[in-house]
């Protein structure tokens, strides 16, 4: 039987120009869970994906 691997594999942003600003993102079960590259150790957020989808559109201009 294999264990699920504990560590989660955070994923940088496709738009991350290597300027330090951007996010990294994970997929938490049902959830997508997004910190700071910079603060890896800081808190992060979590959002359904959903919710997720809603904010993404409101940064880019969409309605």
């Amino acid at each position: 039987m294999s264990t699920p691997d504990p560590t989660p594999a955070w994923r940088k942003s496709s738009r991350s120009d290597g300027s330090g600003a951007c996010v990294e993102l994970v997929e938490r079960g049902s959830a997508i869970a997004i910190r700071d590259s910079k603060n890896p150790g800081n808190a992060h957020l979590t959002f359904g994906r959903t919710a997720l989808r809603v904010l993404a559109r409101g940064l880019r201009g969409e309605r």
